[in-house]
């Protein structure tokens, strides 16, 4: 019979927890975490993966729990699509679902401290992944498609049984930290491994016939990354124009809490359909649970029923052995009687020989006495001899006879005695064949009435998920309405404005057609497009001009400005260490070691060699000593020089067409014609003004 084990019941503490955070994270205002973590878990609850799938949560916390599996029954991954932050450390995992890479949104999974025996094939799946720790489980190799992972940035296998690497690993590039015993590594070497996570790379790069680039020249993907984009500020309106605008707010967030209350409204009523939901597949399985202990039952009670009716016949061929075995030592005493009285009878036969002996002697002496002829005593001594001899020989007959009637009798009582065993042996066969084919019949009928539960089961999933698919639909509809209503309010007061700025343009352009000063305007707007403030190019002309070429040959010359500002020299930057770049700004980790990897070889360089040291007279201060001039807009310069950009389509000409409404300048007048939107915002093009440089 299976035995049945009784899951481990949470403490009162750890499930008013487990409630506590379930409805935090169904309030209106919470945040995209999910938090179920030390509330004595033996597997994740369904509602877990329903909240998670409704309310499209990010990050999903479920450490220092009992887990043995990550994915209970009737539930699919698919509901956890959204969350990109995956905690199941301090648990007893065995496996991982072998559908893990349907979580392509996911960037940290953290495994550790479980009992892991290997990772599914298809982690390589999850192209969006930045780190993943496997730490203190009981792993023996890694599989290949691990090279996959192109997003890799950290990898922690240590505390494992992993002595090889894959060497797919070659193919991640952007891999910055690898972690690992190197003591027991075989492949690569323990040298190799002690090195670092380069020198692994590097390695795993040339076994595999690579070219090694470090980490820093790709670009990753951050956690988070936000929608929106910093906008330009627009000039102000008019004082009714601002009122009419704070009225239509107004309007808006009356109508978004209108909204609001109407979504809670269809949340709770949603909630009251998933708990009653939830309490009619309580009943059924409980249904389901009692009928299967009926079909038990009703199985135990059959068994003993067999079993009784088995001991009994068991018992009846013992008491049918013990009489068999009876009749044969019954038998054998018979022939044992028989072997004595056959003895006694060649006892008896030797005692006549000794009175014939006796007889013939008293013969001898009555002849002698009687005088008898010779003639005549040799006449009755033959007679005498043939009489016993025919005696003899009829005695010998009988036992002979008695000899064979016993072997036949022996012979007969051992032949009935196997037919009856034979009898006993197909009987007994019969029975077992009886009791297997009535458990084979419960057994149906057990797995018949187990599909039908499942079919139910899944036609209520089924219908779960078209109500959830069905009002999140709606969901989004509702707010991609509101977003494409903002935004298409916003691109036609943005138009409104352009035009208004357009029409102040072409009327100062006329205005000054007349005194040969037609492209002032647009000179002026190019150059201001094309400057940088006064004060940060004071700043970077400031600037070491080694520092400025170490930038440029790390590709990082969206850095100078923020070096400019915080007055960064080499001598400042051999004393910092990444968290210093990191809080300047500078976010990538690999290019924070390398800047303070390469500023070190130049300081000692300039040691070794002094000539290569710049001269203090390069550096200037950052602040000018006497103020700029200021800008007089009413007049341009005697000479105007115009700074050529060439055309961003054939990067042949110069650029030559100012095209609105966006108001860029990066095409020539060949290159323009065929054009219906701008190649740098991709606006459509309402009008083309031909640039014209004056002598």
């Amino acid at each position: 019979m299976p035995l049945f084990f009784r899951k481990r019941k949470p403490s009162e503490e750890a499930r008013k927890r487990l409630e506590y955070q379930m409805c935090l994270a169904k309030e209106a205002g919470a945040d995209d975490i999910l938090d179920i973590s030390k509330c004595e878990l033996s597997e994740i609850p369904f509602g877990a993966f329903a909240t998670c799938k409704v309310l499209q949560k990010k990050v999903l916390i479920v450490h220092t729990n009992h887990l043995t599996s990550l994915l209970p029954k009737s539930c699919s991954l698919l509901s956890l699509a959204t969350i990109k932050v995956l905690d199941l450390h301090d648990n007893q995992l065995t496996a991982l679902p072998d559908d893990l890479g349907q979580l392509t949104a996911l960037q940290v999974l953290n495994v550790e401290r479980n009992q892991l025996m290997q990772l599914p094939r298809s982690i390589g799946n999850l192209t969006q992944l930045q780190t993943l720790n496997v730490k203190d489980n009981k792993l023996k190799e890694l599989p290949d498609t691990l090279g996959e992972l192109r997003s890799l940035r950290t990898l922690n296998i240590s505390g494992n049984e992993i002595q090889r690497l894959p060497q797919m690993l070659a193919h991640i590039r952007t891999l910055e930290m690898l972690s690992l015993d190197a003591s027991a590594m075989v492949y690569p070497p323990r040298e190799v491994c002690g090195a670092g996570t380069a020198a692994i790379l590097q390695f795993l790069c040339k076994e595999s016939g690579l070219e090694y680039y470090p980490p820093s020249q790709y670009l990753l993907p951050v956690l988070e990354q936000d929608g929106t984009e910093n906008s330009r500020d627009s000039p102000d309106g008019p004082t009714d124009r601002f009122s009419r605008e704070e009225l239509e707010w107004q309007n808006r967030f009356s109508d978004y809490e209108k909204r609001k209350e109407q979504k809670m409204l269809e949340k709770l009523e949603f909630e009251r359909r998933l708990e009653l939901g939830q309490r009619e597949h309580a009943q059924l399985l409980q249904q389901s649970s009692s009928q299967k202990d009926e079909i038990l039952q009703t199985v135990k009670e059959e068994q003993s029923r067999l079993e009784q009716g088995l001991s009994e016949h068991q018992r009846h061929l013992d008491a049918e052995r013990q009489r068999l075995q009876e009749q044969l030592k019954q038998t054998e005493q018979n022939i044992s009687s028989r072997i004595q009285k056959l003895l006694q009878d060649n006892r008896r036969q030797k005692k006549s020989s000794e009175i014939l002996k006796s007889l013939e002697n008293e013969r001898i002496r009555m002849e002698q006495l009687m005088s008898i002829t010779q003639e005549e005593t040799e006449n009755l001594r033959r007679r005498d001899v043939a009489s016993a001899m025919q005696q003899m020989l009829t005695e010998s007959c009988k036992n002979r006879l008695i000899q064979m009637a016993y072997e036949s009798q022996r012979q007969n009582l051992v032949q009935q005695a196997c037919s009856s065993m034979a009898e006993m042996d197909e009987r007994f066969q019969q029975i077992l064949s009886w009791q297997q084919m009535d458990q084979n019949k419960a057994i149906s009928q057990i797995l018949q009435e187990s599909a039908m539960q499942k079919a139910a089961f899944e036609a209520l999933q089924v219908k779960k998920d078209l109500m959830h698919r069905q009002i999140r639909g709606q969901e989004m509809i509702s707010e991609q309405r509101w977003a494409l209503s903002s935004l298409l309010q916003q691109l036609l007061k943005e138009k409104q404005q352009r035009e208004e700025e357009l029409r102040e343009i072409l009327t100062e352009l006329e205005a000054k057609s007349e005194t040969r000063q037609e492209n002032y305007w647009l000179i002026q707007y190019q150059r201001l497009l094309n400057q940088k403030p006064l004060s940060l190019k004071l700043q970077e002309e400031g600037m070491e001009r080694q520092l400025v070429a170490l930038l440029e040959e790390l590709s990082a010359e969206h850095y100078l400005p923020i070096f400019a500002h915080h007055r960064l020299s080499l001598d400042l930057l051999s004393q910092m260490s990444p968290g210093d770049l990191a809080k300047v700004g500078v976010s990538e980790a690999g290019l924070q070691h390398e800047i303070l990897r390469r500023v070190q070889e130049l300081l000692d360089a300039a040691r070794i060699q002094p000539e290569l040291k710049p001269p203090m007279g390069e550096v200037t201060p950052t602040a000018p000593q006497e103020p700029p001039e200021s800008v007089r807009p009413s007049a341009p310069p005697a000479e105007l020089e115009v700074q050529a950009s060439e055309c961003v389509v054939c990067l042949e000409r110069e650029a030559q067409m100012i095209f609105l409404n966006c108001g860029h300048v990066c095409c020539c007048q060949q290159c323009c014609q065929p054009l219906r939107t701008c190649p740098l915002c991709r606006q459509d093009i309402a009008q083309r003004l031909r640039i014209y440089h004056s002598s």
